[in-house]
């Protein structure tokens, strides 16, 4: 078969889809990756993707540049003629969703979360909405990561029976092993990683951080991640003052998730948040926001406590309480935690999802051959 992945960057891709992309080679198919050029591409390419340079404005709402990104979509199927097409993220989702159903090509979608157009009311919600019933309409099959995503698409009717829930992009348990927790004497260390945007909650952790350094210095805040919206003054701020180390964008987060004591996710919304897989399977207490796609992730006060998303009160108090825990409840929570990864969250749970739905669509299309050879 040709597989055509429709993705908005390369490292998602990389990061999350990798085992699936080597399977899928390994099975002799041909697969084409769709995105935007970034440093992931060679690697993709190394994988033995062949990339397609296609431009995308990830968080662009210029009606007319989306239009275009649907024209390119429509000609690329018709250049390439893929025998199925993965899509991923909200315009690959709508934008190439719309293109297969024009071309009349077979294609899987993967709700990665709502986004912030979905979670706020109002016209671009109405808009969004009802780009994604046209997007969606013909998917052989819509992954979704939790549960209360698919009940918001199937409540607005924007899906009907052909969906499916998957554990997130699941985790890779060799690549984030168990690692042993850091010596008790250690200075205590909490991770944020993730896209330095409000989104993600960083402008109540940068809150929080400034309050819980003053009653506790001895904690220390590590940031990972790259900043997509104007926190570079702050951050920098911070960062002199010793209340925040801000690490920058880091290819390999691994390390940083090694060194620390407890991960934190403060996000309004997730699909299914990676970085509480990932660290969870590394053997880390998790601290997160009590919101779909965080609130899988952990079992309140066995693997990690939650707290109000938007709330700093709340994010301060759950800081409070992991720093109170004796040494021991922390190792024990994050053992717990790895346990709840090998069980519920194997990458291999994901990919097996996939290749069962597209044996589905490739029994389904030779069915069809059939019936047009015998008529």
């Amino acid at each position: 078969m040709k597989i055509l992945v429709l993705a908005n960057f390369g490292m998602g891709l990389y990061n999350f889809r990798r085992e699936l992309l080597k399977e899928l080679i390994e099975q002799n198919h041909e697969v084409y990756i769709s995105l935007p050029n970034d440093e992931y591409v060679p690697k993709l390419e190394e994988l033995g993707c062949k990339f397609i340079d296609t431009h995308l404005d990830r968080r662009g709402t210029n009606p007319f540049t989306d239009f275009r990104l649907t024209l390119q979509y429509v000609k690329m199927l018709r250049h390439i003629k893929p025998d199925l097409v993965l899509t991923y993220t909200i315009k690959p989702n709508v934008y190439g969703g719309i293109a297969c159903a024009i071309t009349k090509t077979p294609y899987i979608t993967n709700i990665t979360g709502l986004g912030t157009s979905v979670e706020n009311k109002g016209f671009i919600q109405k808009v969004t909405l009802t780009l994604y019933r046209l997007g969606l309409e013909k998917s052989s099959c819509v992954f979704f990561q939790n549960e209360s995503n698919r009940t918001f698409f199937t409540d607005n009717k924007i899906v009907k029976s052909n969906s499916r829930l998957i554990p997130g992009s699941g985790v890779n348990l060799d690549q984030h092993k168990y690692e042993e927790y850091p010596i008790r004497d250690e200075q205590l260390r909490f991770l944020f990683i993730g896209r330095i945007m409000k989104a993600k909650g960083i402008e109540e952790l940068l809150e929080a951080a400034v309050i819980i350094k003053k009653e506790y210095p001895n904690v220390q805040f590590d940031l990972v991640g790259g900043i997509e919206e104007i926190y570079n003054d702050k951050l920098e701020e911070l960062d002199s003052l010793d209340i925040i180390n801000y690490h920058g964008k880091q290819e390999e987060v691994h390390a940083f998730i090694k060194k620390s004591h407890a991960i934190i996710l403060p996000s309004y919304h997730e699909g299914l948040a990676n970085v509480l897989l990932e660290s969870a399977s590394s053997g880390r207490p998790v601290l997160a926001s009590k919101v779909p796609g965080c609130i899988e992730t952990f079992d309140e006060g066995l693997t990690g406590f939650g707290f109000e998303a938007r709330s700093v009160e709340g994010l301060v108090k759950a800081i409070i309480k992991f720093i109170n825990l004796p040494y021991n409840q922390k190792i024990a929570m994050g053992l717990a935690g790895r346990r709840k990864m090998e069980i519920k969250f194997d990458r291999n749970l994901v990919i097996n999802a996939y290749l069962q739905e597209i044996k589905k669509v490739m029994d389904k299309e030779n069915n069809n051959e059939f019936i047009r050879d015998v008529g």
